[in-house]
């Protein structure tokens, strides 16, 4: 549920004169222009530059992008165009005159052949469907990958000799030389059996779609097969004919039966599959599997039902046959990401964990036995950005320098020789590194400073190019009235430290008394108050806080108790609880608010989106007295209503747990609403039901509470499309302007 604002381009910032060029004309001479709801969402004034398409090649000396449809191979170290390596006009298929007009593309693994598609459709968050074609370079010939219909996540095998993909729930594999294509299962149908793809609450909550995985030597494929015959499904009606259309799929709500997950290998060569044994209970989680580096030696990750014991399991590809060499465990729950790497001499392997508090880096042999804590102190890790096997080195993201900060550093297997990369002891950096680690792209944004992209070295950090620094944004920024973003930090009545922005207007004026609008997502293990180009927020709500800051409104963000960054211990204080201490923290961000001078205490609203929504619908309930008026967008109303992988880490099953998810209900507490409250949703929302919002409708109309309602028609958990979100954004700023 860590939603994100999707398909959106506009970036920000708070820009001051000294992080403006020499060429940007100073406030004092030029008249300051205000931001308008167009200029968000349908002039594109606020858009940013970057590197489009970036990928890095075999040599990590090179880097290739789309350019006007030519794909292009760029110097590193100068961010010039060397060569096209496809020109559009190549990319045509026999018999027309046309080119296709490619979205995307991936080379194999010589760089002889390349993948692209077209026609890209989305499903849901991270899955999708597109006609993929095969180019070889040589040749300078275009084929169809498949005459089948559109296919998703086509994938090259190492060696580059065949590609596998998805199509109508079974897994193919399609041999280059011959373009002749075999079906890996054929068993697959829609809303029982889907092979070679994850089921909806997978991909939501696990944050992957393609569920297959070519082993290293290239012989063998795995992948998950899900039968979901006995998940519920749920019924949404899709708007626009003289009959609305029943759009149905299989959503496992908390408590619920959930899918039963198998992992199979299938030997591409002799056409064999078997099955690995993942245990006699049906009743769980495999969220990761990947190779190691031994040959037919795929590790299975295991999570219970309840999500407090992880298993990292060992299986022989040929046999099926597992062994359980590590278990992680936790009282609350254990999270799921991407940092095991097994090393190449198949030996030992990397793997992060909070058991000491905060998440850091542990070395295992490869019979689960620990070598060594690589990292350690109370900061965490974020990511794993690259792994330097032969100079032994790790390289990863960290908070050590603040929670509201990513700053790189490097460390090598022994546990020393930790070294910052981060040129700026501030700010955020994103890290794409190169695959020889030689280089690594960076994206570094800070509050008040636009994003800029450049090339460094993987040795010290040092800028080798830079590759774009939004000069123009810049120039555009300066012309127009922005406050300033400043981080601000507290204590509760309780003792709780809480971090948390606030924007003022560009002409705030300390002797006034100025009304609040706070911005709230809280959910666990999420941040919106982050030193980054937006703040923490979506860079576009950003955007529209500053237009509300010119209309004479002080716009806050706190991150209450279970947001992430600061630990186990602050993120999972509100387990089995959902709802009330992050409740209890917004009430003390208002009312610490409303002891600054400068500040109306009887003029303080909010609003989130998602789970934002959900706290925004207790706050204007629970704490109705602090709060004038709200806004919530596609808000959980009741946890029961949601999915069982997200809604269970964090409170068990309902069956276990009943209180847990009723006494934090919004709808339990209808009766105390009191200030102006607006309710936003989709009746397309895939993710956050509509039933959510008809249910806290029903509860407020019982409870005699007048309240205002907005939905749009089949859109989903985004809200967007056309011109979806001015018409959105223009009801909510009405909405504020009126009612704060």
């Amino acid at each position: 549920m860590n939603f994100r604002f999707l398909g959106l381009a506009f970036f920000l910032t708070t820009a001051s004169p000294a992080l403006l060029p020499a060429s940007a004309p100073m406030a004092v001479a030029q008249q300051k222009q205000n931001i308008t709801l167009e200029d968000i969402w349908s002039k594109g004034t606020f858009q940013a530059r970057t590197v489009p398409g970036f990928n890095w090649m075999r040599d990590g000396r090179y880097y290739s992008s789309l350019d006007n449809g030519d794909l292009v191979q760029h110097d590193v170290t100068s961010g010039k165009a060397v060569q096209t390596l496809v020109a559009a006009q190549d990319l045509k298929l026999a018999g027309t005159t046309q080119p296709v007009p490619v979205e995307g593309y991936v080379f194999n693994s010589d760089e002889k052949k390349i993948l692209f598609w077209t026609a890209e459709e989305p499903i849901y968050r991270r899955s999708s469907r597109a006609t993929y074609f095969v180019y070889d370079r040589a040749s300078k010939q275009l084929t169809p990958l498949s005459a089948g219909g559109k296919q998703s996540y086509a994938t090259f095998s190492p060696d580059g000799k065949r590609v596998a993909f998805v199509r109508d729930n079974n897994l193919f594999v399609t041999d280059l030389a011959t373009m002749q294509e075999k079906a890996v299962t054929t068993d697959g149908v829609q809303n029982k059996i889907i092979n070679g793809s994850t089921d909806w609450v997978y991909e939501e909550e696990f944050e992957f779609a393609q569920a297959f995985f070519w082993s290293p030597d290239s012989r063998q494929l795995a992948f998950y097969t899900f039968d979901e015959s006995q998940v519920p499904e749920y019924n949404m009606q899709v708007w626009g004919e003289l009959y609305p259309q029943d759009y149905r799929y299989k959503y496992p709500k908390a408590g619920e039966k959930n899918s039963v997950v198998s992992i199979s290998v299938h030997d591409v060569t002799a056409g064999r599959t078997t099955k690995m044994d993942v245990g006699p209970e049906p009743d769980q989680y495999i969220p990761r599997i990947i190779w190691t580096e031994t040959p037919n030696l795929l590790s299975i990750r295991r999570l219970n039902r309840l999500q407090n014991k992880l298993e990292i399991l060992h299986a022989d590809a040929n046999s099926g046959k597992t062994q359980v060499v590590l278990t992680d465990a936790d009282k609350a729950y254990v999270e799921v990401n991407d940092d095991l790497r097994y090393l190449a001499d198949g030996k030992q392997f990397l793997f992060s964990s909070e058991k000491d508090g905060y998440r850091h880096l542990y070395l295992y042999n490869m019979q689960g036995q620990l070598v060594r804590q690589l990292t350690k102190g109370n900061w965490e890790i974020t990511s794993i950005d690259g792994f330097d096997e032969d100079k032994g080195i790790v390289y990863y993201s960290s908070t050590e320098a603040s929670p509201l900060q990513r700053q790189l550093y490097r460390i090598n297997l022994k546990g020393s020789g930790k070294t910052r990369l981060s040129e700026v002891a501030h700010g955020n950096n994103t890290v794409n590194m190169s695959p020889d680690c030689r280089y690594f792209l960076n994206y570094f944004s800070a509050a008040g400073e636009p994003t800029t992209v450049s090339v460094r070295n993987g040795k010290d950090g040092k800028v080798v190019k830079v590759l774009e620094d939004n000069t123009k944004l810049r120039q555009t920024l300066s012309q127009y009235n922005l406050g300033k973003l400043e981080f601000i930090s507290f204590k509760t009545s309780e003792g709780v430290t809480l971090n948390g922005s606030m924007l003022k207007p560009a002409n705030f004026d300390p002797n006034k008394k100025y009304p609040v609008l706070m911005y709230v997502y809280g959910g666990p293990g999420s941040q919106t108050v982050k030193d980054d180009v937006g703040g923490g927020i979506a860079l576009t709500n950003y955007l529209w806080h500053q237009l509300l800051a010119e209309q004479g409104y002080i716009v806050v963000s706190v991150d209450n108790r279970g947001t992430g960054a600061r630990g186990a211990e602050f993120k999972k204080s509100t387990y089995a609880n959902l709802g009330k201490l992050e409740t209890i923290d917004q009430g003390e961000s208002a009312k610490y608010l409303g002891t600054l001078p400068y500040v109306d205490k009887a003029r303080i609203g909010i609003w989130g989106w998602s789970f934002g929504g959900y706290m925004t619908a207790l706050a204007m309930t629970k704490n109705a007295d602090l709060f004038k008026m709200a806004i919530s967008v596609a808000p959980v109303t009741n946890w029961r209503y949601y999915d069982s992988v997200y809604t269970e880490r964090f409170l068990k099953t309902p069956q276990e747990n009943p209180g847990g998810y009723d006494d934090n209900s919004p709808v339990q507490f209808a009766q105390q609403l009191k200030g102006r409250y607006l309710l936003v949703h989709g009746t397309g929302d895939d993710n956050v039901h509509f039933q959510n919002s008809i249910a806290w409708v029903d509860a407020l109309v019982k409870a005699n509470k007048d309240y205002q309602t907005l939905y749009y028609p089949n859109r989903n958990h985004g809200i967007y499309g056309g011109n979806t979100r001015l018409h959105l954004y223009r009801q909510m700023t009405d909405f504020v302007l009126k009612n704060l």
